[in-house]
């Protein structure tokens, strides 16, 4: 017997409740402890996770997020050598407009990770809201900042709080910019004061529930063999940096125990092949239904 059932057995004696109940609470955890893991997905081709952050890089001098989750990524237990891709605030006083900022943008460009842009503004401010003139410098400046630092124009985008329309699409992709949005999000969002999720791991093996039944239904997406399966972290968040490693192991054991093959190399470690992936996710129509994570697709939608 599992020790959980036999501790939960001994609390029920205490209890002194009747016998039936206690037969019924046997079956139950038996049934839980025996119940065997959804069968693989037959005839899918395996995942791998492509690994994306929101919102850096961090300008702390101390107990940096961002520096954090870049060591992690290069020396982890998983999968050491991870390439990312980061949607990073150029100009964002917190983030890639300090000096520190700047520097862990040349580190993570000279580690072989993705550039995409997030924000050109002073802060994380909503692009849809902005005039067409403002977004169009925006653009502009934000295009011009990451090619200074990759020496080419950067070709994805993730809008400020999932949020754009046929505009500002429109705006995107006349700088050559295409709209990447995920499959997982780790809800670790700084919103309210909350860091952290502490339903991370039975949230994300929901997510992949989710894309498996997407996989089964419609399909997604093969680039090289294998499915991108697009994740969403933000790195300036100091709960994320803290537990990176332990959400890398948590995103296989989803995918095991949803029954998603992963491939023999999980998370992406060669910067273009992690580009040419991202590219074949992004949206290729403005106006079309794209689902959003959490409460972000009820209140654009």
């Amino acid at each position: 017997m599992r020790p959980s059932v036999s501790r939960s057995l001994t609390v029920w004696r205490r209890l002194g409740l009747p016998r039936w109940s206690l037969a019924l609470l046997v079956a139950l955890l038996s049934g839980c402890a025996n119940r065997p893991p959804p069968l693989p997905l037959l005839g899918a081709e395996p995942i791998r996770f492509l690994l994306t952050f929101d919102d850096g890089p961090s300008a702390s001098r101390k107990g940096n997020p961002t520096q954090s989750i870049l060591d992690d990524l290069a020396h982890n237990p998983v999968q050491p050598g991870i390439k990312a891709l980061f949607f990073v605030q150029t100009r964002a006083t917190y983030a890639g407009g300090s000096p520190h900022g700047q520097a862990l943008l040349r580190r993570q460009q000279r580690e072989g990770h993705l550039l995409g842009l997030h924000t050109a503004t002073p802060g994380h401010a909503n692009q849809r809201l902005l005039s067409p003139a403002l977004l169009e410098q925006s653009l502009q400046d934000g295009v011009a900042d990451l090619r200074a630092i990759t020496g080419s124009a950067p070709t994805l985008l993730r809008p400020p709080f999932w949020n754009y329309n046929r505009r500002t699409f429109d705006a995107y992709q006349a700088h050559g910019l295409r709209i990447l949005l995920t499959d997982l999000s780790a809800n670790d969002g700084k919103t309210w004061g909350i860091h952290g999720s502490l339903r991370r791991r039975s949230h994300l093996r929901n997510e992949l529930a989710r894309v498996r039944e997407q996989i089964r239904a419609e399909g997604l997406p093969v680039v090289a063999g294998v499915i991108p399966v697009v994740v969403t972290f933000h790195d300036l968040n100091t709960y994320t940096a803290e537990h990176m490693q332990e959400y890398l192991q948590i995103l296989l054991d989803g995918a095991q125990d949803v029954g998603l093959m992963t491939a023999a190399q999980p998370f992406y470690a060669q910067r273009a092949d992690l580009q040419r992936a991202a590219l074949a996710r992004s949206v290729d129509d403005g106006a079309r239904y794209q689902r959003l994570p959490g409460l972000w697709d009820r209140l654009w939608h």
